[in-house]
């Protein structure tokens, strides 16, 4: 008889298919949620025996015990604390079971994962339970699921590292040559409970020494997906596990249903092969026709998939700093769409109603984001940050935060970002800012640590790859897509292009300009750079201030420095009367037409909060030609 190949070594040549939700079977069978599943192995053992038969039958040949929940913390819950051995034990000998009664009529091989999963209580720094007590759980439970002769201990589902290393370190001490498999679960943002993104989990799974690493329960199959291409890419040489949910769970009628269907993760099994993932299988809400579907989809030579998993960078590298998708406003413009951000300022009170009502008018509109200025001519308002998550929050619409350095000192500077980035903010608008002597508190703090370049390259070359400006490590990544100020229409074009050099040298992705009022200046702009140092490809969004009258104009003209309002221009708005809105509104339309082609959007800045005059340009503009 040939000897059965361990679990590592049949990784070493094919995909290994896994089972399903042995909790949602159980369930469906008849169990109240409220039982202790674990028990369920010592009094109603045919039901578990079924729902292993099911899976076997389906294809599955990784079996996972029955044992997710045997540890001393969750059976005193039901009062069973005493029978941690016992149930463990009989968790392994119903698996073995299953599988020999399918051994006895065909030739395939099996294995038993003694499932493991977290101990439902917090350990510290997070709880008051210390590290010892958890490994000595650990070690209790692992010890009766090896010396029931499981083939690998699969760790699961957990979201504390400081916990799940103690479950690794508990089945060293016991068996140092047992295959380990360590699998996390991580929320929609991609990052467990505690904050963790799939760079750091997979770094530390790795030093802990778990053999198999890897993502279960979370959301469906696209997620996971990701999240494997993530750990694949931060560790190529290491064996990768994958076992989504049915989708995110929804309630309906009182029912938990998951969405994806069989056919589904049929898809998703050979996505999940070609990327390079060893162990595939299912977690909540997976079924044997689940698993059915993977096994025919993976048994089938001429089947093509469907689903290609993206590519990750050289190495790994380019996939694995950048955890998280690209915002909006990055993957608009990366895919070449025009896009509308307008400008809107914080309320003077804490209260923001108004704002978010225009916000949803403009996003009604067409506009793609919302530009929120900080202390606009030096004067006291709320917090931008605050403003960007509400729009973001209530909205679900884009936001640029405007980060000014005057007025910040270096620490401040570093705290505000991760401030932000903890809001979900990620466009971030690197501005000087104004003076404080011009505003309401003259005699406020107006000096700074770092020029605008300086804090792009800070953000870009140390925040976004994990480190503070002084080199210490900051836990992650941040993930800030990061814009510059420009002017276009400068007095000294070498000089501005210069400084706009430094600034995209330091890693500046895109641009927002001072309002333009003369396109052929624009022109002159971008053929000066392009004869110095190539074509311009940072994305350019143009400033636009639409005129509000005769007055307006002539006040941006005479005391605005830099900006300058053609003769033809300034003699129509002045003719334009009590229509002058109107026409400030057509004439902003009209710039933008001229300078398609030359910029990729519009950064619009309504005048005295007439939130409107922006609407009614986008939706101008947005109509068929």
């Amino acid at each position: 008889m040939t000897k059965k190949p361990t679990l590592l070594e049949r990784l070493k040549h094919c995909v290994l298919l896994a089972d399903g939700a042995m909790g949602t079977l159980l369930h469906r069978s008849g169990i109240s949620m409220d039982e202790c599943f674990d028990a369920m192995n010592l009094q109603d053992p045919d039901a578990v025996l079924t729902v292993h038969r099911q899976f076997l039958a389906a294809g599955a040949e990784l079996l996972e015990t029955n044992s997710f929940g045997a540890n001393r913390f969750k059976l005193t819950d039901h009062g069973y604390e005493s029978q941690v051995a016992e149930i463990n034990a009989a968790a392994v000998r119903l698996a073995k079971q299953a599988i020999a009664e399918v051994q006895n009529t065909g030739d395939r091989v099996f294995y038993v994962g003694g499932a493991v999963g977290p101990l439902g209580i917090r350990l510290a720094p997070f709880g008051r339970t210390q590290p010892e007590q958890a490994y000595a759980a650990f070690h209790e439970q692992i010890s009766a699921l090896i010396g029931a002769g499981v083939d690998v201990i699969v760790l699961e589902t957990f979201t504390d590292l400081h916990e799940i290393e103690q479950a690794i370190k508990a089945a060293r001490a016991i068996n140092p040559n047992i295959p380990v498999l360590a699998s996390m679960t991580f929320t929609r943002d991609d990052r467990t409970l505690y904050g963790d993104a799939p760079r750091e989990v997979a770094q530390s799974l790795t030093e802990f020494g778990a053999d198999v690493i890897g993502v279960n329960c979370s959301g469906g199959p696209s997620q996971l997906a990701r999240i494997g291409q993530i750990m694949r890419a931060v560790e190529p040489d290491v064996l990768i596990s994958v076992m989504p949910n049915a989708g995110f769970p929804e309630y309906i009628n009182g029912r938990v249903m998951y969405p994806a269907t069989p056919a589904y993760f049929g898809d998703y099994a050979l996505a999940f092969r070609n990327g390079g993932m060893n162990i595939i299988g299912g977690c909540c809400g997976t079924t044997p026709d689940h698993i059915r579907a993977m096994r025919e989809a993976l048994d089938n030579p001429d089947r093509q998939p469907i689903i290609v998993l993206p590519s990750p960078g050289q190495n790994g590298h380019e996939f694995a700093a950048t955890d998280e998708q690209p915002t909006p406003l990055a993957q608009k413009l990366a895919a070449g769409k025009f896009v509308f951000t307008v400008e809107m300022a914080p309320p003077r009170s804490f209260t923001a109603q108004k704002v978010i009502a225009a916000a949803q008018m403009l996003r009604d509109a067409g506009a793609d984001m919302i530009n929120v200025s900080d202390s606009p001519m030096a004067r006291m308002r709320m917090s931008p940050w605050a403003v960007c998550h509400l729009i973001q929050d209530r909205l679900q619409m884009d936001t640029t935060l405007h980060f000014p350095t005057r007025g910040r000192n270096l620490l401040r500077v570093q705290g505000d970002l991760l401030a932000a980035h903890a809001l979900d903010i990620r466009n971030i608008f690197v501005v000087m800012g104004d003076p404080t002597n011009i505003g309401d508190y003259p005699e406020a703090y107006d000096k700074y640590d770092i020029v605008p370049s300086g804090l792009v390259k800070l953000i870009k070359r140390s925040l976004n790859v994990g480190k503070d400006q002084a080199g210490n490590s900051i836990g992650q990544p941040t993930s800030f897509f990061v814009g510059t100020a420009l002017n276009l229409c400068p007095p000294d074009i070498d000089a501005e292009i210069k400084t706009l050099r430094k600034k995209i040298e330091a890693g500046a992705d895109f641009a927002l300009t001072q309002t333009v009022f003369e396109p052929p200046k624009v022109r002159h702009f971008l053929d000066r750079y392009e004869e110095l140092h190539g074509k311009l490809t940072l994305p350019i969004l143009v400033g636009m201030l639409p005129l509000y009258g005769a007055r307006h104009a002539a006040f941006l003209h005479n005391e605005v420095p830099g900006i300058v309002i053609p003769d033809p221009i300034m003699k129509r708005i002045t003719a334009a009367g009590d229509q002058a809105p109107q026409v400030g509104i057509e004439i902003a339309c009209e710039l933008l037409r001229e300078l398609d082609g030359m910029v990729q959007g519009a950064y619009l800045m309504p005048p005295f909060a007439k939130y409107e005059m922006a609407a009614e340009i986008v939706e101008h503009l947005l109509q068929p030609a």
